[in-house]
């Protein structure tokens, strides 16, 4: 998803704007993990930008979408630009420690 969000409307009020772009967000993350995922993967992970315009926006995490969203409202934006392009990924095994507790 690529898409700048107006918040600007004549009849639709601010609140209901920004309450519709995070509700837009969560049923496109819910769509894309729904898919099937390649042979090779475990998860869906996504790469996510956010700013005022595309030329000033940011790379943040999934998590931190509705945080971004809620900043907006706070400045009274008038629109931002929000990108989340989901990727393929495989999990990590974590490194353990082979230091025994004393």
């Amino acid at each position: 998803m690529k898409k700048t969000f107006k918040l600007s409307h004549p009849t639709i009020k601010y609140p209901r704007l920004i309450e519709a772009a995070k509700s837009d967000v969560k049923k496109y993350l819910k769509r894309e993990r729904n898919k099937t995922l390649p042979d090779y993967a475990d998860y869906w992970g996504f790469d996510c930008r956010f700013g005022q315009t595309e030329d000033s926006a940011e790379s943040i995490y999934v998590g931190q979408i509705n945080e971004k969203i809620s900043f907006a409202e706070s400045q009274e934006w008038t629109s931002f630009y929000l990108e989340i392009l989901a990727t393929p990924a495989q999990r990590t095994a974590h490194e353990q420690d082979d230091v025994e507790a004393e």
